[in-house]
């Protein structure tokens, strides 16, 4: 993957590109390439921290399993997304699970240049931005789970992987933004049944606010799915 290739795909994430350049160029010179197969772990739950993360191609799956060996699926990191701060400022081993889901290929800070970055007080400052960001999204996930109805959480996870795929699209693309998600796997992300997921799809199709294909959803009215997907 070429300089140029790397650069876009990482401006498009909003807390990497409010980074001052100097810090930025130093991240990612820091950083190193890394590729995973299909189903290839990028670490498991209780691992030792190795790095700080970014997906530039593919996805991340990050789960958990339960003692009755049932994956519980938190969710799916898109290309742009940086992860993987909070074992490396606690010094604690990772929560989840986190496998490719396809080839993905990751840019990876390692942990000792995450510390020699530490020395910039504008890199801790964007550090803290980014733990304030999971923290607001714990609370959201769990007034999700809480407060909305199933219809309304699978609402709330369209609605995001939507926006994210939205906001890796350039200005110059044009082609309309399809998610490629099972409808078992959407089952996991609220712990429910495909059989549940399926009749709530289908009711959303018949509402016009997405379109069904095998392996794949199409959101026709954001803002309709967003309406659906608040508290």
């Amino acid at each position: 993957m070429q300089q140029s290739e790397i650069i876009e795909i990482l401006i498009q994430n909003p807390w990497f590109n409010s980074l001052p350049k100097e810090l930025a160029d130093t991240l990612l010179h820091k950083s190193k390439i890394r590729v995973l197969e299909n189903k290839q772990f990028l670490h498991k739950k209780n691992d030792q921290a190795d790095g700080f993360h970014c997906v530039l191609k593919g996805r991340v799956r990050v789960s958990n399993v339960t003692l009755e060996g049932k994956e519980l699926v938190l969710t799916w990191i898109l290309p742009g997304t940086w992860f993987g701060e909070i074992s490396l400022v606690d010094g604690q081993p990772r929560t989840h699970d986190a496998h490719a889901e396809g080839e993905t290929t990751i840019l990876k800070l390692p942990n000792g240049a995450f510390e020699a970055m530490q020395q910039y007080p504008s890199w801790q400052q964007a550090i803290m931005k980014l733990l304030c960001q999971r923290v607001r999204s714990t609370f959201s996930l769990i007034d999700e789970t809480g407060c909305l109805s199933l219809k309304g959480q699978l609402c709330k996870r369209l609605s995001l992987m939507h926006k994210g795929l939205q906001d890796h699209q350039t200005s110059t693309q044009n082609t309309p933004i399809e998610l490629s998600i099972s409808q078992d796997s959407l089952a996991q992300l609220i712990h429910s049944s495909r059989q549940t997921v399926n009749k709530i799809l289908q009711n959303l199709q018949t509402e016009n606010i997405i379109t069904i294909r095998y392996g794949k959803l199409q959101v026709l009215d954001v803002d309709l799915l967003d309406k659906l997907s608040q508290i």
